[in-house]
């Protein structure tokens, strides 16, 4: 009961902190960092709905993620209005995932990371060819942000807040999904494919609705990338993108809800605000990720949480005994 309580607490002050981040962190700066984590967190949810709970890796979501990004700049620069870009870009985005699921699950382990791998080089060869509609190497810029219910999304608290609505509901929404009957069966057939087929459930249909919501939440994603930067390029569906994120998902911790978060926060704050002292920051990133691999296989959240059990149950057997030898002999 104590843990339950512990829990919602921890939750409780996350959630005051995050909406009170715009009021205590007042350079502008860092709110943009803040945002930056929120969308990324995003993104990692959906490669996460993968890697940790369908046990399928992919290294071309990042091709997803810019074809979001692509749609709505480009249908925006060509006179639609952003709820429309939005929309437009959200069903494009649905049908690239599903031709995208249709060819990648052929295949699972080395396969499935190669034919992804392959997907996302495609569509980043294509944004960097395709010049009539992508603009090639000088990319698509996004002039204006839009405006719900007369929301100037200007300002970057505002913008902040907004992100963050969109995380909370996607979060909320994961949380669901993998909480699920669809979620259970989900991590049933990473763990044992042949026996949840020979219980009658349909392995690839399983996994092809779980690439749709991953696919769903990369757009999201994709989407408030654009708005936020104001502009798309070619470099945005490269392998490192894809790379960044499976990282993420790792070193925060597969098949846990909070894992992402962590994860984008390491990757975004090293990226955007360790790189500024250090300039090689790429070799103190991979450093941590090695030494995460190797002291929390498992991640960061799982291995904080396995060593505070440890110490808290190194401290309660240690009590005891402390009072019965402490004493006075008889």
């Amino acid at each position: 009961m104590s843990r339950g309580v512990l829990g919602l607490a921890g939750l409780a002050a996350a959630f005051l902190a995050l909406v009170t981040l715009p009021l205590w962190l007042t350079q502008i700066y860092y709110v943009n960092v803040a945002s930056q984590i929120l969308f990324y967190a995003i993104f990692a949810f959906g490669v996460n709905l993968l890697l940790g709970y369908a046990g399928l890796v992919s290294l071309g979501h990042a091709g997803l993620f810019g074809i979001a990004s692509y749609a709505t700049a480009y249908l925006l620069a060509a006179g639609w209005g952003h709820p429309l870009s939005i929309i437009a870009a959200l069903i494009i985005g649905l049908f690239s995932t599903a031709i995208f699921a249709a060819l990648s699950l052929r295949t699972s382990g080395i396969g499935f990371i190669m034919i992804t791998l392959a997907l996302g080089e495609i569509l980043w060869g294509l944004a960097y060819r395709w010049i009539s509609v992508t603009n090639g190497d000088n990319g698509i810029n996004v002039h204006t942000r839009p405006t719900p219910f007369g929301f100037s999304l200007t300002s970057a608290e505002a913008f902040y807040y907004v992100t963050f609505v969109v995380f909370l509901i996607c979060a909320i929404l994961v949380a669901i999904f993998v909480r699920s009957p669809l979620g259970a069966a989900l991590r049933g057939t990473r763990d044992q494919p042949r026996r949840m087929t020979a219980l009658g459930y349909h392995v690839w249909m399983i996994r092809f609705w779980a690439c749709m919501f991953s696919g769903l939440l990369t757009c999201v994603a994709g989407i408030l990338f654009v708005y936020y930067n104001q502009f798309i390029s070619p470099q945005t569906l490269a392998l490192t993108s894809s790379a960044e994120v499976v990282l993420m998902v790792i070193s925060g911790g597969p098949a846990t809800l909070l894992g992402p978060v962590v994860g984008s926060a390491l990757v975004v704050i090293v990226k955007s605000v360790v790189s500024g002292y250090i300039a090689r920051w790429n070799f103190l990133l991979g450093a941590i990720f090695v030494a995460i691999v190797i002291l929390m296989p498992e991640g960061l959240v799982p291995g904080t949480v396995r060593l505070w059990k440890l110490g808290w149950r190194r401290a309660t057997t240690r009590r005891p005994s402390v009072l019965k030898t402490g004493g006075p002999p008889a």
